[in-house]
């Protein structure tokens, strides 16, 4: 390594805000071995919690980055360009056994030694490495693909998140590329061992997957998501290290790329989707209610049981549909839900015609929220982002729209990903509260402040706690009236749908993961209780089929925020600020929801306000008590 790369690694780790330990670390571009890990445990602090907790946490924070080399990409966490996560068996195991080592230090450490603010780091780092050891009880691992996630989803993504500025940018990406057929055939043995299990997806969810896998290898590689970086290059690298590149990309691709995917593509098709459980509950697999129970759990970040979350789903529904209602009456419209929800899914004016006039009213939208933002916000951030379709490789199965986190440290700003296939399913009236909660002030906005909080750790900093992140992303969308939005009665409309959706999850996962519920009634009463149309309602339902428990979070998450919102107001009265409130939640970047009320209601307290024990959403089995 020259002296001048090694000082700009040095360099873009002080940005990082990491330790002295972590920018030595950084110049060894070898991942984390067994001997490495070791050595950095052996030399842990023996004395001094202050000193003990800081270490931990830049070991962890190193390990996470060295062990899992995408993670470092988006981070923009410089030495791992070249790598994959090793998802060997061999490799998984390792893993587990550095983690509970991890856990095992934490264990020892006097917490009475620590200040405010190290007591909550050192709550959360505990926290989350016991949640993640005792995930290790269930054969996760074995699950590495389906419709929703895994390799033909992430590799493209990485790759198109690598920096692309030098020479030696782009031999990083051939490196990548090169190593490809190994995690294709590593992630093909997890595969096969599942389905010795009889542990693999839904096999009705998977029918696109051998679709999405030869998209990425079109007979021309310029229309590879794999290859795109190597015909936009910049016009800083000469013409002829183009051509050396382009050249060596194509035959990696040609030779080694189109083969392997092929072959895994056909491995799907032939063996993979016949044998796949024909079963949907996810408590179908052996110990499957408890491993349900753990997701939840991890998701929600709460001691909700899923019957718990049940109950809350159909009340929130109920009071979702009188509100519905009453905006049907005030628009004068002559029938009944079933009608109007028929109307909105069909009427040619909710929709267009052109896939850039949807995009360019979703930067529309963008920037007219952006300005209202101050009078809810003292602190904004200063990532920029944009606004892109959904790539084609993937679009008929992703779901309406997405949030990609951009970094300052990698140069990439975030990303609001909106679907444009079959825009016949896109309806306008769903626009201002999706641009809402995935880009300002939802995703965007909360997780570019928490990647911008010098004053904690990186490993906090980027951080997700889904129970956290996507119920402040729905909470969000309950801000657009502040914002100026939802004026036209369809759009407002629109916002309920989605808060509609939202509280219909709490139903249908848990219905079918838990209560024996069928696909089928599950998305009839999805229809039922919504307007989005069909095909957004079947992808969503597949989406809860290999994914159960996620989408849960976001309704207990945006339930628990106003709920601490509705004691804040009530507790400080006139002195109550918007913008200090917002500010104070979002400080200290993503919690778990029991760590978030604790410390509001701290906030409230120092605020001058009186707290009353706040009832435990466990005990509300109603709307009422979550408000």
């Amino acid at each position: 390594m020259s002296f001048s790369k090694s000082i700009k690694k040095i360099l873009n780790a002080k940005l990082l805000g990491l330790s002295a330990a972590i920018m030595a670390a950084s110049l060894n571009v070898q991942a984390m071995d067994h001997k490495a890990f070791e050595k950095a445990m052996d030399t842990l602090p023996k004395s001094g919690a202050s000193d003990k907790l800081q270490a931990l946490q830049d070991l962890r924070y190193r390990w996470i980055m060295e062990s899992y080399p995408e993670t470092a990409t988006y981070r923009g966490y410089p030495g791992f360009e070249e790598n994959w996560t090793d998802q060997s068996v061999k490799g998984i195991e390792r893993r587990k056994g550095q983690t509970r080592k991890l856990l095992a230090a934490s264990r020892h450490l006097n917490e009475d030694k620590l200040s405010s603010a190290e007591k909550l780091d050192y709550q959360l780092l505990y926290q989350d490495l016991l949640l993640e050891v005792r995930g290790y009880q269930f054969p996760e691992h074995l699950l590495p693909v389906n419709h929703m996630s895994g390799i033909q989803r992430s590799v493209p993504g990485v790759l198109n998140a690598m920096p692309k500025r030098t020479t030696a940018d782009y031999e990083n990406i051939l490196a990548r590329l090169d190593k490809l057929p190994g995690l294709i055939e590593q992630t093909k043995i997890l595969m096969e061992k599942g389905a010795e299990q009889k542990l693999t997806p839904p096999q009705i969810t998977l029918r696109d997957l051998p679709g999405q896998i030869r998209a990425l290898i079109p007979a021309d590689p310029k229309q590879s998501p794999l290859l795109k970086a190597f015909y936009e290059m910049p016009a800083s690298i000469s013409a002829a290290h183009q051509n050396r590149l382009r050249t060596r990309a194509q035959n990696i691709y040609q030779k080694t790329l189109v083969p392997n995917w092929k072959r895994f593509a056909e491995y799907v098709e032939r063996d993979y989707i016949p044998n796949a459980t024909t079963d949907t509950a996810f408590t179908k697999n052996e110990d499957g209610i408890r491993w349900y129970a753990y997701k939840v759990r991890e998701t929600t970040t709460t001691d909700l049981s899923p019957e718990e979350i049940h109950r809350i789903g159909l009340e929130e529904v109920r009071r979702i549909r009188d509100e519905m209602d009453a905006i049907i009456a005030k628009t004068g419209f002559a029938g009944d839900f079933k009608v109007f929800t028929e109307f909105l899914r069909n009427d040619p004016q909710f929709y267009y015609d052109n896939k850039e006039d949807l995009l360019k009213n979703y930067r529309d939208i963008a920037k007219r929220i952006d300005g209202e933002l101050p009078a809810l916000f003292g602190t904004l951030p200063r990532l920029p982002y944009g606004v892109k379709p959904i790539p084609s490789y993937s679009e008929k199965s992703q779901t309406t729209a997405y949030y990609q986190p951009g970094s300052y440290e990698a140069g990439r700003a975030g990303v609001f990903f909106a679907n444009t296939y079959n825009l016949k399913s896109r309806p306008t009236w769903e626009m201002e509260a999706l641009t809402v909660h995935e880009a300002m002030p939802g995703h965007h906005l909360q997780i570019a402040l928490a990647q911008e909080q010098k004053d904690i750790h990186p490993l906090r900093r980027n951080k997700f706690y889904t129970g956290f992140v996507e119920g402040w992303g729905l909470y969000s969308e309950s801000l657009g009236y502040d914002l100026g939005l939802y004026k036209d009665p369809y759009n407002e409309f629109g916002a309920l749908t989605y808060d509609m959706w939202r509280a219909v999850r709490l139903v249908v996962d848990t219905g079918m993961h838990q209560l024996g519920w069928s696909r089928d009634e599950a998305i009839q009463y999805f229809m039922n209780n919504s307007a989005k149309p069909e095909h957004d309602v079947v992808v969503e339902i597949d989406r809860y089929l290999v994914w159960p428990g996620q989408a849960l979070a976001y309704k207990v998450g945006q339930l628990k925020i106003k709920e601490i919102r509705a004691r804040a107001e009530e507790a400080l009265g006139n002195n109550f600020d918007i913008r200090q409130f917002h500010d104070a939640l979002l400080g200290a970047g993503a919690l778990p929801l029991n760590v978030l009320e604790s410390r509001m209601n701290d906030w409230i307290a120092s605020q001058g306000g009186e707290i009353s024990r706040a009832q435990p959403m466990s005990d509300a089995g109603g709307q009422a008590a979550l408000n």
